[in-house]
């Protein structure tokens, strides 16, 4: 049985409006890092940006997600006005063209703040505005834009049931957010798939899933794309998991998981479009 997702609508830019929840999104990964685990260096420049952003959109992305520092894990991590640094000199010139909402991925609020002000339209926040002191939260509130709050946390140990843990997590995320005046309706959740877990822990996530969607009524943003536990079962390098990403993306579909961030928008974007036309036709006949 599809678990029901939650409706939204946000205006993001002159009257326009993205919908969600109706039919599955997908949201495209832009790295213009250095060193990301998939494709570091690919996107780093102002030209090969703009045209990988371009070319995602052609192929069916709903919402162009960018990032200036990676998150894989081991990763180096950049101070926060050197991510900034590095993210304003390609976002000015994607937001000035691209005719999708763009998200930015960055846990530092003086990145935020900078590409909020430049215009980006939605925080996706990978420590779910828990990694400061709320200061992520009030620039969120401030600007009043949908936030994407991700679980996360530092080791794979969990001292309880894993679920438990989490719902933890997202009550203490939602409250930081509510507190700092950011609109429910705006805020969107992400499990973390490969985020402070096992590749057994991603899988068990995974299959219970709608014990989180349902009892968390609000969008759901699912980003499997290339991860390592999809690599371990195909026994696949990174660039060869998009077909095992687009399966766990559907399986998401069936758990209440309303926006997919993937690198191959192409591949997950046509395997979604059947799937949500089966679900409608089934709906309504």
């Amino acid at each position: 049985m599809l678990i029901a997702r939650q409706m939204r609508s946000y205006a993001w830019n002159d009257g326009k409006e993205l919908h969600i929840g109706r039919d599955s999104l997908v949201m495209g990964v832009l790295n213009i890092t250095d060193d990301s685990f998939s494709d570091g260096g690919k996107w780093n420049t102002l030209e090969t940006a703009m045209k990988h952003a371009k070319d995602m959109v052609e192929d069916g992305a709903a919402i162009v997600d960018i990032g200036a520092e990676s998150t894989r894990p081991g990763f180096t991590s950049l101070s926060a006005k050197d991510e900034t640094d590095k993210l304003m000199k390609i976002l000015p010139s994607i937001l000035a063209c691209s005719p999708v909402p763009v998200s930015v991925d960055s846990y530092h609020y003086e990145t935020m703040d900078a590409a909020l002000r430049a215009g980006a339209h939605i925080v996706n926040d990978i420590w779910g505005f828990q990694y400061d002191d709320g200061s992520m939260a009030r620039v969120t509130a401030e600007y009043k834009v949908p936030a994407v709050l991700m679980h996360n946390q530092d080791g794979e140990t969990y001292d309880e049931d894993i679920l438990e843990s989490m719902k933890k997590f997202f009550d203490r995320s939602i409250d930081i957010a509510v507190r700092a005046g950011v609109e429910q309706d705006k805020i969107i959740l992400d499990p973390g798939i490969g985020f402070g877990k096992t590749a057994e822990q991603n899988m068990e996530v995974l299959t219970r899933l709608d014990e989180l969607t349902r009892e968390f009524p609000f969008p759901w943003l699912l980003g499997v794309s290339r991860k390592r536990f999809i690599g371990a079962i195909l026994d696949l390098p990174a660039p060869e998991r998009d077909e095992g990403t687009a399966a766990v993306n559907l399986w998401g579909i069936g758990k209440g998981c309303s926006i997919f961030r993937v690198h191959n928008v192409k591949i997950s974007a046509r395997e979604i479009k059947v799937w949500d036309a089966l679900n409608h036709f089934n709906q309504e006949n």
